[in-house]
Parts: C-alpha cells; sequence; structure tokens
C-alpha cells in the first residue's frame, strides 16, 4: 500500500509525520529517518484499530478502485 505522508519540521526541530488519508494518524522523530519509521509503525497500528473497530459494529467491508 503507498500513501502520502506529509512531513515538516515543528518549532522545536522535530520532524512531524501525518497521514492524510487516515484521520489522526501522527507521529514524529528527532530525524526524518525516525520520523519515516515511526509513522509507519503508526500507520499499522491505524489500520488495526480501525479493522477492530469495524468487527466490533459487524459492519460489512468492501473493496472501491477509483
Amino acid at each position: 500500500m503507498k500513501l502520502e505522508v506529509i512531513i515538516e519540521k515543528d518549532e522545536t526541530g522535530y520532524y512531524v509525520a501525518e497521514v492524510p488519508a487516515f484521520p489522526g494518524c501522527v507521529s514524529q522523530g528527532r530525524t526524518l529517518a525516525e520520523a519515516r519509521a515511526n509513522i509507519k509503525e503508526a500507520i499499522k497500528g491505524w489500520i488495526t484499530v480501525m479493522n477492530a473497530k469495524v468487527k466490533q459494529r459487524r459492519a460489512q467491508i468492501i473493496e472501491v478502485s477509483v
């Protein structure tokens, strides 16, 4: 899966990474490499949590191609 990630350096010098397609999926790192590694973990966690929420609601899962 390929996702767009926005990475910006904040006022404290940390790199903040955000995934616009996944609301609330944000991470950071002291270096750009650390921020990239951390956002990958955040994405995996986000997907795990969302999949669990779907199962709890017994919602229907569909795939859509755009």
